[in-house]
């Protein structure tokens, strides 16, 4: 026969003061991050395991163990402890404007032909929060390093993040100026690149990035050579306008350039395409609002998404 068993008045206070007692094992420890007394502390946890009708911590003048009951408890109280305060934050949220720091983390090279636009009509849609943009060629941890979320290409984000689509997929593309080409012949194949000066990048863990490119429906990658490497794709693309040599480079980012006839695409037919940019942020169960705003704001300003896990 099934007990009726109903939560009383003050019995979650009790389960936060079991948690903390059982996260120090120490009442004292557990009395200072509630801002309680230790004799609070003992008494709630004694009302509690006669509630539970079991002894849940063994106690000594020096330490404090939990019992196997006291193991039991803890491995199903914590998690739903936890999902009823993220039930309580997300509906306190409700109530409010989203506001507070958000921090992204962005390659510089899109932050002029992509982020610009959005990150203006979002502050100015949301003036409550406050955006802190740090640009980096490297591939930085999003999570290790506290942000909120980054934008990356799409071949570069680690599989367990979720990720919202920012671009549709596109080519890479070499691109030369017409300087530098009024001394060369353009390239017409893949190996042609061999006779001219390429202008490459290094990537966070050393190596130098080779050139991908389709040839017969098949992927393929070019080893080049030239006078400047760098980590920071807007260097070496003013390296190519300066006219010292080829670089490939995502395509949005050369647009305005080669309509103006500043540089030239190169090699099209063998373009490889990339899946586009994203917006990446780690997997929780509760997303703050001021990063779900900016979400559901990039999302219409994209005009598609794509939310789930990333695969390749």
């Amino acid at each position: 026969m099934r007990q009726n068993f109903t939560v009383r008045q003050g019995a979650l206070d009790r389960v936060e003061v079991f948690l903390s007692v059982a996260e120090h094992r120490s009442f004292s420890r557990a009395a200072a991050e509630l801002g309680v007394s230790s004799s609070a502390i003992s008494q709630a946890v004694r009302a509690l395991e006669t509630r539970v009708g079991a002894a849940l911590f063994i106690r000594t003048t020096r330490n404090v163990w939990l019992t196997e009951a006291g193991e039991h408890f803890l491995s199903r109280a914590k998690p739903a402890f936890e999902e009823l305060v993220s039930a309580s934050e997300v509906a306190c949220d409700l109530g409010r404007p989203p506001a507070g720091l958000l921090r992204l983390l962005v390659p510089r090279a899109v932050v002029p032909t992509l982020l610009e636009p959005l990150i203006a009509s979002f502050c100015q849609a949301y003036p409550e929060i406050e955006v802190e943009i740090t640009t980096s060629g490297e591939l930085v941890d999003v999570v290790a390093d506290g942000f909120d979320a980054g934008i990356r290409l799409g071949q570069f984000i680690a599989p367990d993040m979720i990720v919202v689509q920012l671009t549709p997929p596109f080519p890479l593309v070499v691109v030369g100026s017409p300087d530098y080409l009024r001394t060369r012949k353009p390239p017409e194949r893949i190996d042609d690149l061999r006779q001219h000066a390429c202008l490459r990048m290094r990537h966070s863990d050393g190596s130098i990035a080779p050139w991908p490119f389709i040839f017969r429906n098949k992927a393929v990658e070019a080893i080049v050579s030239g006078p400047l490497i760098s980590n920071d794709l807007p260097t070496l693309l003013g390296a190519a306008l300066q006219g010292l040599g080829l670089v490939q480079v995502p395509g949005p980012l050369v647009k305005t350039q080669v309509a103006e006839r500043r540089l030239e695409a190169l090699l099209t037919p063998f373009a490889a395409t990339t899946p586009g940019v994203f917006l990446c942020y780690p997997s929780r169960r509760h997303v703050l609002p001021r990063l779900r705003a900016f979400i559901e704001h990039a999302k219409t300003r994209s005009g598609r998404s794509h939310k789930g896990q990333h695969s390749r």
